[in-house]
């Protein structure tokens, strides 16, 4: 027979530690605006220099009804997609190749330092200078940005794979292929995905820099052509928009992709999945 107490006493909803970290974001979010709300008679400037939420809103909901935001929104991430594919795509490619030879790794090791400190930002000039104001000056700065952490986590990579294990497999009459694919490939994969990381973080504030100097679109144009024209709140919509895509990216794209790859191996842990 049951216990009348524990049919009397109600059931305890039960939420996930992912959505108890959502709820708790979201009160964040809600507590911030409240007091920039508050602070904004408070402060007593002109909605020029400080902008009110209410301000904010309004210049998003204008920019959305116009059609200019979704158009910026595709523009900016079709170039930053684009740029990523194919910096993370040459920089895994030549970087299994460096790796692989001690003699060209050590060779070309003070040339990948020296490139990997010049930011892309240097460049962006001397892109327009070469190819003009548009899509393929952002694209080669962003391809930039990413080539470089990849291929240097790349090579550190396979330069550091386990020497046993690669001996252990050759021994066994397995070729070079063999070595390449069973012990280098995913002895590798965690810095690849490290230098993935970094990469997608540089790429994406590259992307902002690179729309405010070359591009007449994009949610970096937003935040720039908003600044020149006084509109500030439209310059906080281009603001608050880049971290929101950002979060996007970083949580339907780079973590299901370290899901499916290294963590699902665990070779690595989600820092979030630990609580």
């Amino acid at each position: 027979m049951m216990d009348a107490a524990a049919i009397a006493a109600p059931a305890r909803l039960r939420v996930s530690p992912r959505i108890a970290r959502g709820l708790k974001g979201a009160l964040g979010v809600a507590l911030l605006l409240v007091a920039w709300q508050v602070s904004v008679p408070l402060v007593g400037m002109s909605a020029y220099f400080y902008p009110a939420p209410s301000d904010v809103w309004a210049a998003f909901v204008d920019l959305c009804r116009k059609g200019i935001l979704p158009v910026y929104i595709v523009d900016s991430l079709a170039r930053y997609g684009v740029g990523v594919g194919a910096g993370v795509l040459l920089g895994i490619v030549f970087g299994m190749l460096i790796g692989l030879s001690r003699r060209v790794s050590l060779a070309l090791s003070p040339l990948l330092n020296f490139m990997f400190a010049i930011v892309e930002v240097a460049w962006i000039p001397i892109f327009v200078v070469w190819f003009g104001y548009g899509i393929k000056t952002i694209v080669l700065a962003l391809v930039y940005v990413v080539f470089f952490p990849v291929l240097y986590n790349t090579v550190l990579s396979v330069r550091t794979a386990p020497q046993v294990l690669a001996n252990a497999v050759r021994s066994l009459g397995g070729s070079r292929v063999d070595v390449v694919r069973y012990v280098i490939l995913p002895s590798a994969l965690p810095g690849m995905i490290t230098g993935l990381r970094l990469a997608a973080g540089f790429a994406f504030r590259g992307l902002v820099f690179a729309e405010m100097v070359a591009a007449k679109t994009g949610v970096g144009y937003l935040i720039f052509d908003g600044a020149q024209t006084q509109q500030t709140s439209r310059t906080i919509v281009g603001m608050i928009l880049m971290g929101l895509m950002w979060l996007a990216i970083d949580q339907f794209y780079l973590r299901p992709f370290e899901r499916a790859t290294v963590q699902r191996w665990g070779l690595t842990v989600d820092a979030a999945d630990r609580t």
